[in-house]
């Protein structure tokens, strides 16, 4: 947070005595160990950099406390995608670009994805094959 002073620290969060509390990175290493240090010893590598559901969860909660529903559902389906290679992640962002799927297409993406256990991320493809059919922007 901001001040016309300066930086006056994060604001706070209830029921979190340090905001760091419980936090790891995707590869279970704690985020108080992600350091410059660490990084220049090469004790930290890209999984210790990528986020945890966990942590994508605990924002949600947050989202929702202050009145931010849409949000708090976007960090969950982050949370789902984080099971994913990061190719899978990009062709899922490319298929979901107006023009470049079919409706069965993003449908069957959808099913592949509610197979595998990400039924969030599953309801919004098959929301978005609707969408995009009802409004002309399929391929």
């Amino acid at each position: 947070m901001s001040h016309r002073r300066g930086w006056v620290g994060p604001p706070s969060v209830t029921g979190v005595s340090n905001v760091t509390d419980g936090i790891r990175a995707l590869s279970g290493k704690p985020v108080d160990g992600l350091t410059v240090e660490a990084v220049r010893t090469g004790e930290v590598g890209v999984a210790d950099l990528r986020i945890h559901p966990e942590t994508l969860e605990r924002q949600a909660v947050v989202a929702e406390q202050h009145g931010n529903p849409q949000l708090a559902g976007n960090l969950r389906r982050a949370a789902e995608l984080t099971r994913l290679p990061d190719d899978e992640v990009l062709a899922i962002y490319e298929a979901l670009r107006p023009g470049r799927s079919t409706p069965a297409q993003l449908t069957e993406l959808a099913a592949s994805l509610g197979a595998r256990g990400l039924p969030r991320c599953a309801a919004l493809l098959t929301e978005a094959a609707e969408v995009y059919a009802r409004r002309g922007l399929s391929a």
